[in-house]
């Protein structure tokens, strides 16, 4: 189960935080139902209940829909999920506190805390890229950003969804050819804090960074390819983007 921007239900919540955005929270809360009655795995139903819950304004109907999320991610309990515990678990803390319930309150507040850990992630991991470089090569830190000019990275970025990299390798500046390597990390990584509980609950795109290298392992040529279209839409939605980088 893959965390996929092109996955209807997906599309139907981006298009129900656009509205939010938008200052027209009765046609987000609307989008979201949608995706919920839409939704036909335990991830989609995740996802839409997770929505529909920012959408209530009674704190018992939002705890139920928290609930109900944290139900479906219980039961996948995989990478894609399991970076959004703590924060499905903080928001039903935050609920119960409201509520009155103090103790119950305590109770999620600690298995939040639980789960602030170091992703358990085990790969594989992969990296997109432009450049042309050999198996043992490593990926250092220190290089321009792709989506902020003049910016000095001070993490290596990677993910572990393969399709994931083949879109970064789509927009990554240089003239060669899209390519993913499978690397490996050297050192201590985290959870990109530039895509993580931003959008979306948790880190479902697997998206992680390290100050150290990381080691080309392999490289992989069969990933989802974009269109030149879908291409430029990214691009569009890159320059647009106001929010600062986490460097």
């Amino acid at each position: 189960m893959e965390f996929n921007s092109n996955n209807h239900i997906v599309k139907r919540c981006l298009q129900g935080m656009v509205m939010e955005e938008n200052g027209q929270p009765e046609e987000a809360s609307k989008l979201f139902q949608q995706a919920w009655h839409e939704a036909t795995n335990d991830f989609e139903k995740f996802l839409a209940a997770y929505y529909v819950a920012r959408q209530q304004k009674n704190i018992a109907d939002k705890l139920k829909w928290l609930e109900t999320a944290l139900g479906f991610a219980l039961k996948i309990n995989n990478d894609a999920v399991k970076s959004a515990f703590p924060a499905l678990y903080l928001n039903i803390a935050q609920c119960y506190a409201d509520l009155g319930e103090p103790e119950k309150a305590k109770q999620q507040d600690a298995l939040a805390t639980t789960f602030k850990d170091k992703p358990s992630d085990k790969g594989p991991f992969y990296h997109g890229t432009k450049a042309d470089l050999q198996v043992g090569d490593l990926l250092t830190a220190g290089g321009s950003s792709n989506y902020q000019a003049e910016l000095k990275m001070n993490h290596i970025y990677f993910t572990a969804l393969v399709n994931g990299a083949g879109l970064a390798a789509a927009l990554a500046k240089g003239d060669g050819r899209e390519r993913v390597y499978m690397v490996e990390p050297t050192g201590r990584f985290e959870n990109d804090p530039n895509v993580t509980d931003k959008k979306f609950p948790g880190n479902p795109t697997r998206s992680y960074r390290s100050e150290a290298p990381l080691k080309i392992v392999g490289e992989v040529t069969d990933w989802e390819r974009q269109t030149p279209a879908e291409i430029q839409q990214w691009r569009e939605k890159l320059a647009n983007n106001k929010g600062e980088i986490i460097n």
